[in-house]
């Protein structure tokens, strides 16, 4: 069953989420959900606080053929889709950087270009349980930091350079002030 997503202006957004400290049931069920949703919304990734929850947890899921190097080989060939983070964190960020257009679930019709580091290694709790340290690369990297950016506060937009931001600034106010107005706080 599709959760409702949350948009730009819900004050959430802009939180930074809590340990999860036992994987329940409950957030399995929870992570079920994720997936699910971020599928019906045509999504590459979903963090908690875009379903209005505070928990340190995120789904990814990049089609096969997104996940290839510039020769077409797999750029993350032991991943397995979706993948599951549960308090999750970057230890290591390569230098090596890459502009990319980037779009957000919590950004309806709104996109630029990021810069994000190529190739990065992660460390979180799996769905088992299980801490798992692993290097990802290429777009699976960019999806990963894109998500786990979402559980610290930080929205792509604050990634984007100043003069993108401005030319985005109409529309950005519109979709703050519509989420608001839909919420009852305006």
């Amino acid at each position: 069953m599709k959760i409702q997503l949350r948009y730009y202006g819900d004050p959430i957004l802009r939180g930074k989420t809590l340990p999860v400290a036992e994987i329940t049931g409950e957030l399995q069920r929870l992570v079920e959900r994720m997936v699910e949703t971020m599928r019906e919304e045509k999504g590459v990734g979903l963090a908690a606080p875009q379903i209005g929850r505070s928990e340190a947890v995120c789904v990814v899921e990049v089609p096969p053929d997104f996940d290839v190097d510039e020769d077409g080989k797999r750029a993350n060939p032991d991943c397995e889709m979706p993948m599951i983070f549960f308090n999750p964190e970057i230890t290591k960020y390569a230098t090596d950087q890459w502009s990319m257009e980037e779009g957000c679930l919590s950004f309806p019709g709104i996109n630029g270009p990021i810069q994000r580091s190529r190739k990065i290694s992660v460390r979180y709790m799996n769905s088992n349980g299980n801490q798992v340290e692993r290097e990802l690369n290429g777009y699976t990297a960019r999806v990963v930091q894109h998500e786990f950016d979402h559980l610290n506060g930080v929205l792509f937009i604050d990634r984007m350079s100043p003069v993108r931001r401005a030319a985005l600034s109409g529309r950005l106010k519109r979709l703050s002030q519509e989420t608001l107005a839909d919420m009852g706080i305006v």
